[in-house]
Order: structure tokens, then sequence, then C-alpha cells
């Protein structure tokens, strides 16, 4: 039965049916004839009391004329009236009544059927009716119901109309439809299994989501939200079950678009790179929102400048993405130059500042296409091109503004990623400046080196190492640890840098150095407290370990302030282990003396310096890591750039938490054939047998002419002051390398000084001319005295000397 029929066969008597309710015989005048046990019931009066009595005195007052609202089966011009009626027991009833008019063939018989119930009753019986009434002819939800074989057999208005002239009528549920299926997981996949299950359980399913296009709109998927419960008679048999379906089409695609939008706050920006982002959007909109998205930046962009304000075009853009997403099966394009035409999507996107919608055209395989302007502070960015292919429907007006919306997030993680992309550039070439570009090439070690800096965002930080070449061929090797990262820590660890590098440069031994450079930090930090708002100085607390390698005597001598020690790898046995370095307190903190140890490093030792991010991090066992680190220092034979791989690999194979700095070295002796040692007395007979034997070596080495004759004047003047100035014994050392160097020792502390001599003056030009004609010189000090030292270039391939280089 269809619902057009519903409420024509339906039984809507309710409680003035005549069968039911409580009746009065009237005559002609209105007195009472016949009172129903029903009527006694409902008034209180018994038949004899009621009889002859004018029904108006049972009436107290006439409220107004009752609304009809059905006609009384078979009596259709009954009149609906209500009355308040005195009761027998004193009380006032409030009752409905209809009046049925009576043929009587003979006169004074009886001429009206007067029927009664409580008035209260009949309003919610006719609620009730309503209702019903409601539900089948008005209402928008549609209802059905089916027999145990899922038949349809009822339906009501709103179900028949939109299934046309009783299409539905016999139907299974999953028949009504064109590519049903339900869209709830966990659920069956029809509604027919979902129904089978109500008839065998009795357990109510609500809000099912049911997806298909229907036959009054076969070109649109439609969503309704149906629910379900069982039929059954008085005794608990099942007869069927009934389903009720609301079209939420529009609700459920906006609370698709919500959730994309929710999704997209949660997904897209996770991370400062703008590669990513875009593919982050991907991830969000396909196959959601779009089949495929394509965003293409501004060179400009990518670079981290900012962006011109304006509409114009954009002259050079580069795709970053291009795919249905990370998980899709395309592959996507990175970085790719991208020159649209002036009239094509994205051109006329950026040049208009809006997005532009655009249908497929002829032989176009893309059904939709939108492009939405990346902008933000007023400035494009670039634009991003949503496809659809496969999608049920075009890109239409209630996509913009999710279109948008989605897009403007984009945009302000991406131009985040700018921002950072400049200030990460700015940081790196800060950093880049500070650290050493190109090591030296010293004689007396190979070195090799990996920085890498925390990946917490800034992506720069305060470690460093250095190799510094001394006099006399020796090579100081520095590593540091800056508390903290970013730029503030790059520009602590070069102030660091270059204050080691200045006090290297003094020939002072490593505890001394440490020693005057925690003097340095304290006392800056002093200077800052001064100074209101100032802030913290990043140098407190740093670590640091600075060594020196001497190539002639094979020895090192190291101190460190808070570091970890060195790894030394033995070139005999490949065993490794940690010499005993006294830690000595972290720079900035005082209060403890830095010492130095020395001992001795056979040629082809590798020694390892690192700071505390290589071995040590969250999670990571200490002794574990460092122990890793002694198994690939073992095989200390490789190249030394093989083995910073292997380590680095080894011990960080992921993202570091914490800054790391590794120098490798590989030590080297000098040959004896390339170091040349006399010793004096402290007579002035000395300087003529150091003259000979310099001029002697010089032509052992094959050095001799012009260089020969510096040689034997400076080595004339340094002995000479030695012998004027100190006492003790005298010690000339001559040393080939990349220079020829020229030492003279002694025992005295006083270091000399370059002056210039007046015309009349008898000495103090030997220093002056020892400074005239050598590259450098210096003097440093040991235990037992100090050195005086000078370098002269050697002539390439044993040239004599430019005499040009001499200076008088």
């Amino acid at each position: 039965m269809s619902a057009v029929h519903a409420d024509e066969g339906a039984d809507f008597r309710g409680p003035l049916d005549v069968t039911r309710a409580a009746t009065a015989v009237l005559d002609a005048d209105g007195t009472v004839t016949g009172w129903s046990p029903a009527a006694e019931s409902l008034l209180g009066y018994r038949a004899h009391e009621a009889a002859g009595r004018s029904v108006g005195s049972f009436v107290i007052e006439r409220p107004g004329p009752y609304r009809p609202s059905t006609a009384v089966p078979g009596a259709a011009q009954a009149r609906r009236q209500v009355f308040h009626m005195r009761h027998r027991d004193g009380r006032v009833v409030r009752v409905a009544t209809a009046s049925l008019p009576l043929d009587s063939t003979r006169g004074g018989g009886p001429g009206r059927l007067l029927v009664l119930a409580d008035a209260d009753e009949t309003d919610r019986w006719e609620a009730l009716q309503s209702m019903l009434r409601g539900l089948a002819t008005q209402s928008p939800v549609g209802l059905a119901i089916y027999d145990t074989a899922l038949r349809v057999v009822w339906t009501n208005r709103a179900l028949f109309e939109e299934g046309g002239d009783g299409q539905y009528t016999g139907l299974g549920p999953d028949e009504q439809v064109e590519d049903g299926r339900v869209l709830d997981p966990g659920r069956p996949d029809t509604l027919a299994e979902t129904m089978r299950a109500v008839l065998a359980t009795g357990e109510a399913v609500t809000d099912l989501h049911y997806s298909g296009r229907p036959p009054s709109d076969p070109a649109h998927d439609h969503v309704w939200s149906c629910s379900y419960y069982r039929l059954q008679d008085p005794v608990g048999h099942p007869l069927g079950v009934c389903e009720e379906s609301v079209d939420i089409t529009e609700r459920y695609l906006a609370q698709r678009r919500l959730d994309l939008l929710v999704r997209a706050g949660g997904m897209v920006g996770k991370t400062l790179d703008m590669d990513r982002t875009a593919q982050e959007l991907a991830a969000v909109t396909v196959p959601q929102f779009a089949d495929a998205v394509a965003v293409d930046l501004l060179d400009a962009v990518l670079a981290g400048d900012q962006p011109a304000p304006g509409t114009e075009p954009a002259r050079t853009l580069v795709r970053v993405w291009d795919g249905p997403g990370p998980s899709g099966t395309r592959p996507a394009r990175r970085r790719d130059p991208v020159d649209p035409d002036p009239d094509s999507l994205q051109a006329r996107c950026l040049a208009e500042g809006r997005p532009v919608l655009q249908d497929a055209g002829p032989g176009d395989t893309v059904r939709s296409r939108l492009a939405v302007p990346l902008r933000t502070e007023g400035a494009a960015l670039g634009v991003v091109t949503f496809c659809r292919d496969r999608h049920p429907d075009p890109f239409g007006a209630g996509d913009l503004p999710v279109a948008d919306e989605l897009v403007a997030r984009a945009a302000v993680c991406i131009d985040n990623a700018r921002r950072f992309t400049r200030e990460h550039t700015a940081a790196l070439t800060l950093q880049r400046s500070l650290l050493p570009r190109h090591l030296p090439q010293v004689t007396g070690a190979e070195v090799a080196h990996r920085y890498l800096p925390a990946d917490s965002g800034a992506g720069v930080g305060g470690d460093w190492y250095d190799v510094i070449a001394l006099s006399g061929t020796r090579v100081g090797l520095v590593v540091g640890d800056v508390v903290g990262h970013g730029v503030r820590a790059a520009a602590t660890m070069g102030r660091l840098r270059t204050s080691v590098r200045a006090l290297a440069r003094l020939d002072l031994p490593p505890d001394e150095l440490l020693t005057r450079l925690d003097e340095l930090v304290t006392q800056d930090a002093h200077e800052r407290t001064a100074v209101p708002d100032a802030g913290e100085d990043d140098a407190l607390g740093v670590t640091c370990l600075y060594a020196v390698y001497d190539p002639v005597t094979g020895r090192c001598s190291m101190a460190r302030a808070g570091h970890p020690p060195p790894a030394v790898v033995d070139p005999a046995t490949g065993g490794v282990h940690h010499p005993e370095v006294p830690a000595g307190p972290p720079l900035g903190l005082g209060g403890l003396p830095f010492q130095s140890t020395e001992f001795p490093l056979p040629e082809g030792s590798v020694l390892a310096l690192y700071t505390d991010g290589l071995v040590y991090g969250r999670g990571r066992d200490r002794d574990a890591e460092v122990a890793a680190l002694h198994t690939v220092l073992a095989d200390q034979r490789r190249p030394l750039e093989v083995l910073c791989d292997r380590i680095v690999a080894t011990l960080l194979p992921g993202p570091v938490e914490d800054d790391a700095a590794l120098l490798l070295v590989r030590t080297r002796v000098l040959d004896r054939d390339e170091v040349a040692v006399c010793e004096l007395a402290d007579d002035p007979e000395a300087v003529g047998r150091a003259r000979a034997f310099a001029t002697g070596q010089v032509d052992d080495w094959g050095l001799d002419g012009e260089l020969g004759f510096t040689t034997e004047l400076v080595v004339s003047e340094l002995v000479t002051n030695a012998i004027r100035y100190a006492s003790g014994p005298i010690q000339l050392r001559l040393i080939r390398d990349r220079t020829l160097i020229c030492e003279v020792s002694d025992t005295g502390h006083t270091s000399p000084h370059l002056r210039r001599a007046g015309s009349e003056d008898e000495g103090g030009r030997g220093l002056f001319l020892v400074a005239q004609m050598t590259q450098q010189w210096g003097t440093r000090y040991t235990p037992q005295g100090k050195v005086i030292w000078a370098e002269q270039p050697l002539p390439p391939d044993g040239a004599p000397p430019d005499p040009s280089l001499i200076h008088i």
C-alpha cells in the first residue's frame, strides 16, 4: 500500500466512534430518550435518571465549537462540539460531543444520536492522528515497511514521490538506487545485509549512511541517514522491518568540507619545509577534494626572498609538487621550472589574484580544474591547481570557499617556511664564515673532519673544530662545544675560535692557553652582567680541548676544559684507548686550574677528537656509542675520509639532537734527514761554529746560493743574541719543511723585542735584519727556557730566492 492511499484505507476511529463512545438518544426537542452504559460511566447518571431530562440540563457552559479533524465513519454530517457537563457527583467534566441526525418516519420518534467522550482523551487521539497523518503524507523523513523477504509493502508519500508512481513497490533496499553503498566503516556492505541482521537479532540500527543515485536525480550522488527496527506481532514473531531515511547530502558534504579543513589544520605545515608543505597539502586533499594537486612557487620565495606585493603574473615559477599525493601511484616532479602561458589557468589566477575555475574542454581528460593563488600580506607566493578527472562532480561554487581556505592555510605555512629559509640561510652563511673553510696543509699530520648541526629548526650550532699551523712544524688541534644552537651559539663559537687562534699564535702550552681563554670568557661574562638587558653569555659552560702535536719529536701535549677525552688508535695493533687527560672545569666557571698531559704518538697514530653530540643523546647508551666508535676506528688503515663517513653513518644514522663535530688526525714524524741539530756552548766562538753548521747543512739539502747566505746571517744573529742575553747551553735546530726553519733555544725567559736602532747606535739591528730577511719569526717558551725561530720560504724547484724579497 502506498502513502497516497494510507489515509483513505486506514482505521482512524477514535474516542467518538459510535461503537465505543458513550451515546444518548434525543428526541426532536432534545429530551433524552436513551442512555447507554458508557454514558452512565462517563457522567455518573443512570439511564432512568437521565431519561426524560433535557440534554441542556447536563451542560454548564459551551466553550465553543469543537473543530472537527476527522469525520465519524458513516456519519459525515456529524457536528462536533465540546461542553462542560456536571457529573452526578458534582464535578465538572469536559466532554467532546458529536451530534448525528437520525431519520424518523414517525413523529415524536428519536431525532438525534449524541455521541460523548472525554475531551482530553479525544484531544490526545486527534494529536496522535495528526502526527501519523503528517508522517504518512507530509514528513520529509522517508518511511518504508519491508516484509520478511525484504520487499517493500508500504511507503509514505516522501518515498513514493521520490521514486515516482510507486517505483519502490516490491523492490529490495539495494535495488532502489544506482550504485548504492554503505559509507560507514564496520557496517555490512549492503542495506539488505543490515536489515537481515535486524530481523534476526531484533537490535535496531540507527544513523547508517548510505550513498547512491536516486531515479529522481540520476546524475548526482546522494547520501541518506538510515535507521531500521524490527516489526513484530504481540507474541514476538517478526513481521518485517521499518526503515526511516533522511536525505543528508548537503549536511554530509558540509561535514566533509569541515573535516577536510580540520585535517588540513593538523597536517599541513608540520615542518618548515616548502616542499614538504606542498606534499602535505596534496595528502590532505587527494582524493577527497581533488584527484591531483600541483603546487607552483615563485623562485624568489624558494630562495627565502620577500615577494613583491601586487598581482603581476609570475615570471619564474618552480613546480614543487605535482601528483595525487605521497601515497599515490604517479611520480611527483620536484623543483621543475614552469613557464605558464599568459592565457593559462595559472597565469590568469596570479594576474587576477583570485581563484579561477575551468571546466574540461574538447579532448581534455581532466573534467575540471581550479587554480587558487597562494598569497600572504598582499603578495603572491605561487599558485595551487586542483584537478578532478575521476571525481563524480566537477568543481562548483560550493568548492571555492573550501579551496580558498585550504590554500590560505598552506600560504601561511609556506610563508613561515620562506622566512625560516631566509633566516636559516643567513645563519648558515654566518656559521660557514666562522668555521674554517679550508684546514691548513701541515706536514706533521693528515686531517679529515665532519660537522653535523642539530636538526632543531635553526640548523646551525656552536660546535667547532680547527687545525692551526704552529712554529717548528707543530700542529695545534682544537675541538669545542658551545651550549645551545642557533645564531647566538654560532656567534659565540666564532668569538671563541678567533680567541683560540690568537692565543695559539703566541705558542702557549695547552694548559696556559685554556687558562687565558677561561679568563676572557669570565671577563666577558662580568661585562655583560654589568650591562642591563645584555642577556646571558652562551660562552659560559663551553667545553674545549686543545692539543699540540710536534712531528719532530712525535709527542703530543694536551689539555681539556670539561671536554670528552680523545680516542687514540695504535698504528701497530689497532687498539683504541683514551689518554688520561685531566678534565678541568668548563670555560667560564673558574675555580680549578687546567693541566696539560704529554704523551708519545708514534707515526701513523690516529687521533679522534669529537664533541659530546657524537656519542651522547637522548635514548642513546654512551658506553655503547663509544664502543661503536672504537670498532670503526680499529680499522684505522682506511683513508680518514672513509673513517669519517663510517663513524657518522654508525653513530648518527638519523636526525641529530645536538651538534656534533669530528676531527680525525693521522700523525707523521719528520725524517731525520729533514732535521739537523747542533749543540753549542755559551761561548762567543760558538757563533762561528753555528754559521758553519748552517752553511754546510743548507748545502747538503741542496739549498745553497742566496738562501744559504740569508740562513747564515739569521743563524749568526740569533745565536749572538742567545749568548749575549741568556746563559747555559744553546741549541741550533734547522728543519726543512714547507719552509726552512731556524730555531735557537736557550735557558733564558726574556723575549727579545724588535726595535729600530738610531743612526749612532752600536746595536739593535740584528732582529730587524732577521725580520726583513725572513718570512716570519717569533718566540715560544719551554719548561727549560725559550726558542727563537725564523722561517724562510724555499725556492721553487731548488731555485734561489728572489733577491727582491730581502729588504734591508
